[in-house]
């Protein structure tokens, strides 16, 4: 029987409780941070080198060369053709409906043309080549594959290239059928900050990318965080959330086990309900007893609700709302009746989901929006991963002469009020009689 919380909002000291509950640890490990820092630096010096010597010894692969570590078209066919056709129909289905979705975010470069001529507007275009990195082994995580590949394939982007690692040489035949699926382009079977440093700095063999996306273990994490500004990233992500808000008319067992889809990731998870039914909670906490027993993860779900799980009274719908903005969860369930009455309420979640046939589970997989989601309360200002993360826009600005005798002077008066005359000067260059270029 897990131990989970049970807290009330009318009672004395909930706001210290709840403080405690969500903070998140922002400790580093040292130990991690060097071990990271003298990898990252060995693949940059010595290329393909560090990167062999360093997956020879952790993932315990041997291979006369980096190129021996990528995985052929050919082999991620294979790995498709040979699945079973449910699950091959579950990843394609999944796949299209990830793919239908995204396709309603890119956006189109725009201009405008002002009356004296001058044109305004911004040009949109993909990124040249993104990495991508996906656990492996025993961990398969092809839904992780899709969301991260697939927004990036519908940007524009030429080119995706994955890194997954292979411990032992044991290639997770999921993991390679949703690549070629989701269409990446090349897979090295190499992982860890070694991979991280390769895709950031490029090796003889691996090239450089522009951005790398994609989960990870602690190291992973920390290689990301140093080499961000060489590249970009999606997001240092914490412990995966998860907020129910349930008014009581959603069947209880149907709420545990939605808290249970959430711990059940690790023992950092975090789960928790709002409700203002008092008799609901009473119910949930018996179902998750009763439940819980069958449950294959039991107890890493035990350990994630005994940590950071809580069962919270509240006294009704509009503080529920309330709190879920100040919690800004990664994901939140609105199991209530009218869920759109609610949704306007709620100003900072990753995901909202609406209703009671709405599980987080369902968009885990295949309802379509991104699964990789803000998490530790950055909802407040970041969004899920998207096709816009695979975009970058450029200013167009062409000022027409009859612009330029307007703008210029403008431009020169508030350059020689920051104290810099040669900005003034070239703007004041292209006012007067200057209606050419190289006129006098």
């Amino acid at each position: 029987m897990p131990e989970i919380r049970r807290l009330s909002t009318a009672r004395d000291g909930f706001d210290a409780a709840l403080a405690r509950l969500t903070a998140v640890e922002a400790t580093r490990d040292e130990r991690i941070e060097a071990t990271v820092a003298g990898i990252l630096a060995d693949v940059r010096a010595l290329g393909d080198r560090a990167v062999l010597e360093h997956t020879r010894r952790l993932d315990k692969v041997q291979a006369a060369s980096v190129a021996e570590l990528e995985i052929p078209a050919a082999a991620l066919a294979e790995a498709r053709a040979a699945l079973a056709p449910e699950r091959l129909s579950a990843l394609e289905a999944a796949a299209e409906r990830v793919r239908s979705y995204h396709a309603h975010q890119v956006a189109a470069s725009w201009e405008y043309t002002e009356p004296d001529g001058t044109v305004l507007g911004q040009r949109i275009t993909p990124l040249d080549r993104v990495g991508l990195y996906v656990p492996g082994g025993k961990a398969a995580y092809p839904s992780s594959v899709l969301m991260n590949a697939i927004p990036a394939k519908v940007a524009g982007v030429p080119e995706l290239v994955m890194a997954v690692p292979t411990p032992g040489g044991e290639r997770n035949p999921l993991v390679l059928a949703a690549a070629a699926i989701a269409g990446v382009d090349r897979v090295f079977a190499i992982g860890g900050a070694q991979a991280v440093g390769a895709l950031a700095y490029g090796t003889e063999t691996i090239p450089a990318v522009d951005k790398i996306v994609g989960p990870g273990s602690a190291y992973v994490a920390e290689a990301k965080r140093r080499v961000f500004g060489t590249v970009g990233i999606d997001m240092i992500a914490g412990p995966s959330e998860i907020l129910v808000i349930c008014d009581g008319a959603t069947d209880p067992d149907w709420i545990a086990m939605d808290l249970f889809a959430q711990a059940e990731h690790d023992e950092l998870a975090q789960a928790i309900l709002l409700s203002p039914d008092a008799a609901f909670i009473d119910a949930v906490a018996a179902s998750i007893d009763r439940q819980l027993a069958d449950m294959p993860r039991r107890a890493v779900i035990a350990a994630a609700l005994a940590h950071r799980g809580a069962l919270i009274e509240v006294r009704d719908l509009d503080e529920a709302c309330a709190l879920a903005n100040r919690i800004a969860p990664e994901h939140l369930e609105l199991a209530v009746r009218d869920p759109e009455r609610w949704a306007g309420k709620i100003r900072h979640a990753g995901a909202v989901f609406m209703g009671s046939f709405s599980p987080e589970a369902i968009g885990d997989y295949c309802a379509g929006p991104n699964h990789v989601l803000p998490t530790a309360r950055t909802a407040r200002f970041s969004s899920p991963l998207g096709v816009y993360d695979f975009q970058k826009r450029s200013s167009v600005i062409k000022v027409s002469p009859a612009g330029a005798a307007v703008l210029g002077r403008i431009a020169a008066t508030l350059a020689e009020g920051e104290g810099l005359p040669a900005h003034a000067r070239s703007a004041l260059f292209r006012v007067g009689s200057r209606s050419k270029p190289g006129g006098r």
